[in-house]
C-alpha cells in the first residue's frame, strides 16, 4: 500500500444503522467486520483513515440527532485520540466539510470507500471523490444498505446493493475486502 497516496474513508458507521438503531440497515455487522479488516491493514501500513460522522442539522431529524447514542460512531471501530473525524450534514462527505482539504494536506490520490448507506452517502461521496480526481475504490462487502420502497413496491437490500455497485463501475473501481487486501499486502 502506498502510504502517502491512499486513504481509507469510513462513512457513517454509526449506531443508528445497527439493529437497535433508528435506521437499521441490512447486515451492517458484516460490513463492519470487513471495515475492521481494512482498518487493521491501514494501521499497519501507517496509512490515513478518515472517519465520517453524519450529525443531523435538526433535532427533529429521524436519526443521527446530536447528543444521542445513535449518532455516535460504532464502538467497534478502531478510533483513537489521533483519529481523523470529519463531521457532515449532507450525504456527500465533501459538501460543506474539510474532507478535501484533509486529503490534499495528506497528499492522497486514491480513496478506499467503505461505510453506510450504499445507496446514499457511499454513492454521493464516491461520485464526488471521482469528480475531485481521487480515483475511488468502493469496497463492496464493506458497505451496507437497506430495503427501499417506491410506488408500492419493495426493492430488497441485496438488489439495492447490486444496482448501486453496478452503477458505481462508471466512475469507481469495485472490489471486495479480500481482493483489495490481497493486492495491497
Amino acid at each position: 500500500m502506498n502510504v502517502k497516496k491512499t486513504a481509507l474513508l469510513v462513512i457513517d458507521v454509526q449506531n443508528d444503522y445497527f439493529s437497535a438503531g433508528k435506521m437499521a440497515l441490512f447486515a451492517p455487522e458484516h460490513a463492519l467486520e470487513n471495515i475492521q479488516r481494512l482498518e487493521k491493514a491501514f494501521h499497519q501500513a501507517q496509512a490515513p483513515i478518515i472517519y465520517i460522522q453524519h450529525i443531523a442539522a435538526s433535532p427533529e431529524a429521524p436519526f443521527f440527532v446530536a447528543g444521542t447514542h445513535g449518532v455516535k460512531l460504532h464502538a467497534d471501530l478502531a478510533i483513537n485520540s489521533a483519529s481523523i473525524i470529519v463531521e457532515k450534514q449532507f450525504p456527500n462527505s465533501f459538501f460543506r466539510t474539510n474532507l478535501k482539504e484533509i486529503l490534499d494536506q495528506l497528499g492522497v490520490e486514491r480513496v478506499i470507500v467503505t461505510g453506510m448507506m450504499t445507496h446514499m452517502c457511499v454513492d454521493a461521496t464516491s461520485r464526488a471523490a471521482a469528480e475531485y480526481g481521487y480515483q475511488p475504490i468502493v469496497i463492496a462487502d464493506a458497505t451496507a444498505t437497506k430495503d427501499l420502497e417506491y410506488a408500492g413496491r419493495t426493492v430488497i437490500a441485496n438488489d439495492v446493493q447490486t444496482a448501486y455497485l453496478s452503477s458505481f463501475q462508471m466512475f469507481a473501481k469495485i472490489e471486495t475486502t479480500q481482493k483489495y487486501l490481497s493486492h495491497t499486502a
